[in-house]
């Protein structure tokens, strides 16, 4: 196949050089962006007087019936094209002529992939924070569900103070609206057009950017030719708000990997979202949350690639760039499959307070409120931490927990022990006493849901 970049150079290259030069295999999946960008660029030119009017109709009612094709199956992306961009402009130009050689003119292969990679990260970007707000959705319903759901909070994975399960799954419902307001800044940086920008300088012709920009849908120009091209801080800035997702997902992955487990069983994940064994009948596996946690390392290796590819690039573009690609859309990708899996996988989770609340009472994690109570009447607090510690002690080698101790023991303690006792130590009063912003109170829990229903729209 003749090289559209034949010229100076006889355009022959081996075949083994071809296959390693070529990026068509990962890039032809922008190409509508391709083709759009270009119908926008057909259009500049023709207002710019740069290419006849006659000329631009043909070139976009060609470029149309390439996507229409693309999209009909009609037409199949060559594999020996070069790139995604060479391909839309060979089958242009065998369609309508010559007029679909006058399409490239005033842009350079740089910008244009620029141009190309930025709308598809765009449109990649506004897919996966539609995916966090189902995944917030889900979790908002299963909290609201639990409102009074009562579970042990842990600190060092030790059973600590009590909490309800709405709190604690609105702690990660909390990481994913951060993932959000990153991922909303993040697409705004990335929605500035590098086109016109050409290979680096610019062109001699009398472009209009901003109308090109407009156009696509972008909020500015790129104000440095230089570094429109060569710009690739929206992909690693992309990968590392999508790396942080995925330490949410895969840290909440840990606890539903416990929580399913027979040691906890708080949860008993639904068989759509788990694998039997092989060879023991009795497993049900949380196979989905443990792959959510094993490719979160797969889209750090992402990040690491492309900003490890950057780090030593001269300005302006070089052929080292091509490498952001399959990085970046593994990145965006993975992200994508994993959400869809989260959200269904909450959605039909089977949650067991019963469970929860025994693991709550045996663990003595209303320990600290048995403190406070002696507290409020007058005992220094080290003298009461030490009683409470002696009664744990106590009720375990009974067998008991402090809500069926009794009284006569509390008082051999202290005789400010009294028949209250039990309403301070009562799980479900541990938590309502807790009236700071942001606890396991009732209250606070409906501003927490307030909070992030807000955040989605709902």
């Amino acid at each position: 196949m003749a090289k559209m970049w034949a010229g100076m150079a006889s355009g022959e290259t081996s075949k083994l050089a071809d296959d390693f030069n070529s990026s068509i295999r990962f890039d032809c999946r922008m190409y509508r962006q391709d083709i759009t960008g270009s119908m926008a660029h057909a259009a500049m030119l023709s207002a710019k007087g740069i290419i006849s009017s006659e000329d631009a109709s043909k070139i976009i009612d060609g470029l149309q019936t390439i996507l229409d094709d693309l999209e009909a199956g009609t037409l199949e992306i060559d594999e020996n094209a070069e790139d995604i961009h060479m391909f839309v402009e060979e089958v242009l130009t065998k369609r309508i002529g010559d007029a679909g050689k006058k399409l490239h003119t005033a842009r350079s292969r740089n910008d244009q992939v620029a141009l190309d990679l930025r709308m598809y990260l765009r449109d990649g970007s506004d897919e996966i924070m539609d995916k966090i707000k189902a995944l917030l959705s889900a979790i908002l319903d299963l909290a609201d569900q639990h409102r009074t759901t009562i579970l042990p909070g842990y600190t060092h994975l030790q059973r600590a103070q009590p909490v309800t399960f709405a709190h604690h799954l609105l702690a990660y419902a909390m990481m994913l609206c951060r993932d959000l307001d990153r991922l909303e800044g993040c697409k705004k940086r990335m929605n500035v057009s590098p086109i016109g920008s050409c290979a680096l300088a610019g062109t001699t012709y009398d472009t209009d950017r901003q109308l090109e920009a407009e156009t696509l849908g972008f909020d500015a120009i790129t104000l440095n030719s230089m570094d429109g091209v060569s710009d690739r801080d929206f992909c690693a800035e992309l990968l590392g708000d999508l790396a942080i997702l995925m330490m949410h997902l895969s840290r909440f992955s840990e606890e539903i990997i416990l929580w399913s487990s027979w040691e906890f069983k708080f949860i008993e994940l639904s068989s759509d979202f788990t694998t039997g064994s092989s060879i023991m009948p009795q497993k049900k596996n949380s196979d989905m949350a443990e792959l959510v946690r094993g490719k979160t390392g797969r889209v750090y290796g992402d990040l690491m690639a492309l900003l490890t590819m950057l780090k030593g690039l001269p300005l302006a573009y070089n052929k080292d760039m091509q490498e952001d690609k399959e990085a970046v859309f593994d990145a965006v990708d993975t992200v994508k499959m994993c959400l869809d899996i989260f959200a269904g996988m909450i959605s039909s989770m089977k949650v067991l307070p019963e469970n929860m609340r025994k693991a709550a009472q045996t663990g003595f994690i209303n320990a600290t409120d048995l403190a406070d109570y002696p507290v409020k009447k007058g005992m220094p607090f080290r003298d009461a931490y030490k009683i409470s510690g002696q009664i744990v002690a106590d009720c375990i080698a009974k067998g008991l927990v402090l809500e069926t101790y009794p009284l006569e023991s509390y008082q051999t303690y202290s005789t400010l022990f009294e028949e209250d006792v039990y309403q301070e130590i009562d799980l479900a009063n541990c938590v309502e006493k807790r009236i700071s912003a942001g606890g396991p109170s009732a209250a606070s829990i409906d501003q927490q849901i307030e909070y992030v229903r807000n955040i989605i729209g709902e």
